[in-house]
């Protein structure tokens, strides 16, 4: 009872404070960060990383300062976003190139003539885009959550926030959190937004970490203080950023009929020996797509293929995506049990880190498990 007293008691306070520092135009924490770093407690490195995918979005809509600050709450090791940019050149925490299924965009009958269609990797998409909207545009819109089965309170509350903001989060955290960013869609948003200086997404996203102070290889006392893993799906972008800095990068894997958006290569190219040889020279791991790792069949799990072998036998780690509690969601090898699940892939399939939108859940387990270790 007491808990919950507590969990509805921080729900309160940050609409409070979000919707105050949103409505004064400023961001919710100070940039930089002016927390000390010599005092918070460091990052956890002894089991798989928690990867609070696009916040605590299980419960708050996805990528919203809320999400953020109730995955730090809950235990996450890093808060993952998707960086893309806005049509004056600004980097923003979105994940899909249109804003359809997560904002309110559709209400906005100012925007109405703004939907349109792009072609994106190949696939004719019909919508409003992010990259035709300035920030200040973006930012009158409101935040919706995806899935309709999930909670819909919040609906209309939060707006989309910045690449500097969503750093603040990590940054004022009263622990050492990781961000983990991903170069979204680099292929289309290069095409559609253009810098003056001539420079690219790429370009934009490691100087914005630069600014706030993220280097160093991965466990390096730089990084230690302020830890980052680099996402992509698009290779080229990875090789791009590997001579502009050394946080450690992740190759993103889709699923098995999806092409790279840069290269178009299939799967099976990326996952071959010859080009996990070629592309750990500039990257540290891999982030599969799970159900590319070990298939399922009518809902039932196959055998699991020997991706996590290979990548670990050339030294790179594994983050599978994405990790989430419905039961349309969990095969039924797991009987409606995340725990069950979350077992399976990192003590039988032995994975490095996991995404998950249940940033509570995979903590709890993770503790739970560790306590009853140490019996």
């Amino acid at each position: 009872m007491e808990a919950a007293a507590l969990s509805r008691g921080f729900i309160i306070l940050i609409l409070v404070l979000y919707i105050g520092a949103a409505g004064a135009g400023r961001p919710l924490s100070p940039l930089p960060s002016k927390a000390d770093d010599d005092v918070k407690k460091p990052l956890q490195t002894s089991r798989p990383y928690n990867f609070a995918h696009r916040g605590a979005n299980g419960e708050f809509p996805e990528e919203t300062a809320p999400a953020y600050m109730k995955a730090i709450k809950e235990g996450a090791d890093f808060i993952e976003a998707d960086i893309q940019a806005t049509k004056d050149g600004i980097l923003v925490c979105t994940h899909d190139v249109n804003l359809d299924d997560t904002t309110d965009v559709a209400e906005h009958m100012e925007f109405a003539d703004r939907r349109t269609m792009y072609e994106v990797q190949g696939v004719n998409i019909t919508g409003w885009f992010v990259v035709d909207f300035t920030l200040e545009e973006l930012q009158s819109l409101r935040a919706k959550q995806r899935y309709a089965f999930r909670d819909q309170q919040y609906n209309g509350k939060f707006p989309i926030i910045t690449f500097e903001e969503y750093i603040s989060i990590a940054l004022d955290a009263d622990r050492v959190v990781g961000i983990y960013p991903e170069i979204k869609n680099p292929v289309f948003v290069n095409k559609h937004v253009k810098w003056s200086d001539g420079k690219k997404l790429e370009d934009r996203f490691v100087e914005m970490l630069q600014k706030y102070g993220y280097r160093g290889s991965y466990m390096s006392k730089e990084w230690l203080k302020q830890p980052c893993f680099i996402q992509s799906f698009a290779p080229t972008s990875l090789i791009y950023i590997s001579n502009l800095t050394d946080l450690p990068k992740i190759f993103l894997i889709d699923d098995v009929t999806i092409l790279t958006e840069d290269t178009n290569q299939t799967y099976a190219e990326i996952t071959s020996d010859s080009f996990l040889n070629h592309i750990k020279d500039y990257v540290m791991g891999i982030g599969p797509w799970k159900d590319t790792v070990v298939p399922p069949k009518d809902n039932y799990l196959e055998s699991a293929t020997d991706l996590v072998a290979r990548a670990h036998a050339l030294g790179l780690q594994v983050h599978p995506y994405t990790f989430r509690n419905e039961n349309s969601f969990l095969h039924f090898d797991f009987h409606q049990d995340p725990y069950v699940e979350y077992d399976y892939w990192i003590n039988k399939i032995g994975i490095d880190g996991l995404f998950t939108d249940f940033t509570g859940s995979l903590h709890r387990y993770q503790e739970w498990t560790s306590s009853v270790s140490k019996m």
